[in-house]
């Protein structure tokens, strides 16, 4: 299936079939068992990615992408912090929610809240992108294929979520088709990192990007793992922060957010 059909469908059943269950899911409401171990799974996904960037109030200016924002949990934790982000999501209705949802204290203007291509080159440039399991519904290669049109767009770094394939998570897969509707999922994809790190290494559009971290989160029903993807210049200078001397009057090696 090509990128656009797994869009279209991906598409009709964030804005139509699970609109509900994504509004609670994203909410303090109740939830079933399944459900609650998929928040738990997703705020804690959430922090880490957040926590990678290591934003705080000297780099207030930096910009974020949130690639598949969904009802905004994410942006809204990026602008608390300082970012000014460009939210987007193929679901006009969890848009809308995430609209209504804003909170009083983020400033006008720090997200851009948006439906459409998460891919659109339209969007602009940005410091940073964050696509939390928004690219694990796509094939392996069409992730990679994603990444190679953002890298040209992204300044210092790319941060993403994939479904870490292995015998138990795809018995855990199939026994989520038993569970009702609303506790489904869409179709995942499990995808091998070697096989990941594979076509990422062969991407010429993503040569000299390379993964310095990577992360799995495990909570119930909840499995992602995350990596993160530094741009060359965002390698090159942490290289240069650890070559330096250390010494009583040496700084320590910059954080990520530390490089915007």
């Amino acid at each position: 299936m090509d990128y656009l059909e797994r869009r279209r469908r991906i598409g009709h059943y964030f804005d139509r079939t699970a609109v509900q269950a994504w509004a609670r899911l994203t909410s303090d409401a109740p939830v079933s068992g399944v459900r609650a171990t998929v928040r738990a799974g997703r705020a804690k996904m959430r922090g880490m990615l957040v926590g990678w960037l290591g934003l705080d109030d000297r780099f207030a200016d930096c910009s974020v992408l949130d690639a598949g924002c969904g009802t905004g949990l994410l942006a809204v934790d990026l602008a608390r912090l300082g970012a000014r982000v460009t939210a987007v999501d193929l679901s006009p209705n969890l848009v809308s929610l995430a609209h209504d949802r804003l909170p009083q204290d983020i400033a006008f203007g720090r997200i851009d809240f948006r439906s459409g291509d998460m891919l659109d080159a339209s969007l602009g440039e940005f410091d940073y992108l964050v696509a939390m399991d928004s690219l694990i519904h796509y094939a392996p290669e069409q992730v990679v294929s994603a990444l190679a049109q953002w890298a040209p767009r992204i300044h210092w770094a790319m941060s993403f979520t994939f479904a870490p394939s292995s015998p138990l998570l795809k018995a855990m897969f199939y026994l989520g088709r038993l569970f009702p509707k609303s506790d489904r999922s869409p179709a995942i994809v499990p995808t091998a990192f070697q096989q990941l790190k594979n076509l990422i290494d062969a991407e010429p559009a993503l040569a000299g990007w390379t993964i310095t971290r990577r992360e799995r989160v495990s909570k119930g029903f909840y499995t992602s793992e995350a990596i993160m993807l530094c741009s060359p210049s965002m390698a090159a200078r942490i290289n240069a922060a650890d070559a330096m001397p250390k010494g009583p009057l040496s700084q320590p090696t910059p954080r990520l957010g530390s490089l915007s």
